[in-house]
């Protein structure tokens, strides 16, 4: 598969280098099911870019909207896109594009010069009705350039445009990758750890879109995901290798809160899944409006929908 560099309407320009890729094993999923894929790293990271090669690779009908600019930390803060007077992220904008805009060989690949609630609103109330055929069933943001973990998710940007499409009426899923660097996605390669992390966040949401819930995830609530490193030399040479554990944000000193899972009613933090040897992922469930962990009765939803994919720390 190859992919071209960025093309933009608004400026006629169109640069023609291309990277190869790796192709992903096509997963399986209910039919006409649509993704809105959306960061905090800026819609030229390779990340995002991974992502939505491998979901559109898989059969997904997929929208990519995030902002043109890295945005890290911006939380769920909102901003009035403007024009561009610098170029984009990686230079993949010209100065004095429009606040809105797309590649031009591929028009479901979208920026927004703002925030990425913003993006993620865009996307959702401007874009989705054309490109999707109505609103997104899904959201994915990410996966972000270093883990997203407790305290840290009040300010994430990523974990901001999960809980924005939440708000919207969205189910959205955020992941985060402790591994890697911010890049551009002329540097995939095949095999690399952004490819390894789209295919297992999408081993996540195939889990979920398959689940047969309805709604897929409580009212009110998203899920908020972390990976450890990934690639050649780590526990987690390949998507396959990941064991999805659910885990709550933030410490609760062992009281027994929580849906009782594993022979426990106290779910381990995020951290100490990513930092337990052996490739394990954190999955919690939290509150979209607080960002603070959602209680028993989602948290039993979310392990009973994802039952089949979910497992346990060793002992």
């Amino acid at each position: 598969m190859v992919v071209l560099s960025p093309c933009f309407a608004a400026a006629g320009l169109c640069v023609l280098s291309a990277v190869e890729t790796v192709t992903a094993t096509p997963v399986a999923r209910q039919s006409g099911f649509s993704l809105l894929l959306s960061n905090d790293d800026g819609w030229a990271e390779a990340n995002i870019r991974a992502l939505y090669e491998e979901a559109t690779t898989a059969g997904y009908e997929v929208l990519l909207s995030a902002p043109a600019e890295n945005q890290s930390g911006t939380g769920s803060t909102s901003v009035e896109p403007t024009p561009l007077t610098e170029p984009g992220e990686f230079d993949s904008i010209p100065a004095g594009s429009p606040a809105e805009g797309h590649n031009t060989t591929d028009d479901h690949i979208w920026y927004v010069n703002a925030h990425p609630v913003d993006a993620v609103q865009y996307g959702v109330q401007n874009l989705s009705s054309t490109y999707l055929g109505g609103a997104p069933s899904l959201i994915l943001t990410g996966p972000n350039v270093g883990s997203n973990l407790g305290i840290v998710t009040q300010f994430s940007g990523t974990v901001g445009a999960a809980s924005e499409g939440v708000k919207l009426g969205i189910p959205a899923i955020a992941f985060s990758g402790s591994g890697g660097s911010e890049r551009s996605y002329t540097e995939l390669a095949a095999g690399d750890y952004s490819f390894i992390y789209a295919q297992a966040s999408l081993r996540l949401a195939d889990a979920l879109v398959n689940s047969g819930a309805s709604p897929l995830l409580p009212s009110g609530t998203a899920l908020n995901v972390n990976y450890p490193d990934a690639g050649a030399g780590t526990d987690c040479a390949s998507a396959d290798d990941f064991k999805f554990v659910l885990s709550r944000v933030y410490s609760v000193l062992g009281l027994p809160v929580d849906v009782t899972t594993c022979g426990s009613s106290s779910l381990p933090t995020e951290s100490s899944v990513v930092g337990t040897d052996g490739c394990y992922a954190s999955v919690s469930v939290f509150n979209a409006d607080s960002k603070l962990d959602a209680g028993k009765s989602a948290q039993q939803a979310v392990l009973d929908s994802l039952s089949g994919i979910l497992t346990c720390l060793p002992s």
